[in-house]
């Protein structure tokens, strides 16, 4: 009798693929309130590994980590109309506390524009103070209808950065030095995530900014994914918190300002773009672990080698676990690793050691060959870098197979219901023809210029909208 699988098939059922690989590869439960999630060890460990490739990266781009609180005033987020009606579905409103009401209820954040504003108009006196760079690592809670672990949760963690500039200028290339030099690189980069970075439409760009940049990928199924964004904020919520500063000519300046945030959503991004019927694939960059090596007996002179390799890759920098669980059957503990992605497995035996050998198992390409044991400090980095450029090829290449290019909205929906994107000149779509769209679950990810990069306003001319089905 054939063994069943431990996943469901991407082609079978993708949805439920998604939820058994989470489940089977511990990557998180759901909570006990509908929409909450508990993230599990192995799926904390990613998200902490893209917390430290990310926060390096903000900090090198001048902004420094804060923190501000949970509960805001309900008051602070009528202050900015276009802002709370934007998430007034979203909201959670805390009424009682204390054994009491509340004079004012408190909203649990649900983004953190008009708290930090709040401060930014204390802290923020002359130009002397700008720019000021702020970021936060946080959770927020946004109430959802329609909730799936790590992409669409009630609460979720994130990093928020807020930011103050003294011109316009100033502030919309550093919403666009986020967006490309921050997310995009980890995106590309570190996840191995093909991204098209490109600027929302009006309907689509977030509440209370004037402008809305955006990365969005495709997953296994062809749907899309916003995997982050960056807001110019113009001066929305400076005139609403009278947020100014006293110029060099010494006048009174209203401040120009940026927020940006990417969330648990990439631990949902990275399982649809790069797991498969075994499981997750990790790019060896990220990986909390890069090789397991794994002792297939309980044999002495077997633990002992182990625990020597691992030592070895570990000194060598590699982030290594040995896997000495022998009281474990090895099958089990292989197709454990795999499910988790792990992108190199090295496996020991009593006959490897006779032959000076071990079985080296790489998750990304698939495949087992015998390698010396002595040469595999020297190997192994070759091996991870070529398996992280394998990723974001394959991620590239289905995302160049599956677009189509159209002229027409019937065709653009046809595309994004066959499983697709679609680029479809901006000027044969519009509003008008983005409302046609949503009728049928599609939405316009964002627009491009002709040539791919950002463009410049909503109505450059030549601009492409990117449509698809989305997350």
């Amino acid at each position: 009798m054939a063994k069943a699988p431990v996943l469901t098939p991407r082609a079978d059922d993708f949805p439920r693929w998604y939820q058994d690989l989470i489940s089977k590869a511990e990557l998180a439960d759901n909570g006990p309130v509908r929409g909450t999630m508990v993230i599990r060890p192995y799926g904390y460990g990613l998200w902490e590994r893209m917390q430290q490739e990310m926060d390096a990266r903000i900090k090198e781009a001048g902004a420094q980590n804060a923190y501000f609180p949970l509960f805001i005033p309900q008051s602070y987020l009528t202050k900015e109309a276009e802002h709370v009606e934007g998430f007034a579905p979203e909201l959670a409103v805390v009424t009682h506390a204390g054994g009491k009401e509340l004079e004012e209820p408190v909203v649990v954040r649900p983004t953190s524009e008009t708290i930090v504003n709040d401060y930014f108009s204390k802290w923020i006196q002359s130009y002397r103070d700008l720019p000021l760079l702020i970021n936060q690592w946080a959770n927020v809670v946004r109430w959802e209808m329609r909730p799936r672990v790590f992409l669409r949760t009630t609460e979720f963690l994130w990093q928020e950065g807020h930011t103050a500039h003294a011109t316009y200028e100033d502030a919309r290339d550093y919403a666009a030095h986020i967006h490309e030099k921050v997310y995009a690189d980890f995106m590309v980069n570190v996840l191995g995530i093909d991204v098209v970075l490109g600027r929302k439409t009006p309907g689509e760009r977030f509440a209370g900014a004037v402008n809305t940049l955006t990365l969005e990928a495709m997953m296994g199924d062809g749907k899309a994914l916003q995997m982050g964004t960056s807001h110019e904020l113009g001066q929305n919520f400076t005139k609403a918190f009278n947020t100014r500063y006293l110029s060099r000519e010494g006048r009174e300046e209203l401040v120009w300002q940026t927020s940006w945030g990417s969330s648990t959503r990439m631990v949902g991004g990275l399982i649809m773009s790069h797991g498969d019927d075994s499981g997750l694939r990790v790019p060896p960059r990220l990986a909390p672990v890069q090789a397991v090596v794994l002792a297939i007996k309980g044999d002495d002179a077997v633990l002992a080698k182990v625990h020597e390799v691992g030592d070895r890759l570990k000194a060598a920098g590699v982030r290594v676990r040995v896997d000495d669980r022998t009281d474990t059957p090895f099958g089990r503990r292989a197709v454990d690793w795999e499910l988790k992605g792990v992108p190199v497995r090295i496996e020991v035996g009593p006959r490897d050691l006779e032959n000076g050998t071990a079985m080296l198992a790489r998750r990304v390409p698939g495949g087992k060959e015998p390698v010396a044991i002595e040469s595999l400090v020297q190997l192994l980095p070759a091996v991870l870098e070529e398996d992280q450029a394998l990723l974001l090829t394959q991620s590239r290449e289905r995302r160049e197979s599956r677009t189509s290019e159209v002229s027409t909205i019937g065709e653009a929906v046809e595309a994004a219901v066959a499983g697709g994107w679609a680029r479809i000149p901006w000027v044969n779509l519009g509003e008008e023809g983005e409302a046609e769209l949503a009728a049928h679950a599609v939405t316009v990810r964002c627009l491009v210029a002709e040539d791919g990069s950002v463009p410049g306003s909503d109505d450059a001319p030549g601009n492409v909208a990117v449509v698809a089905r989305a997350y």
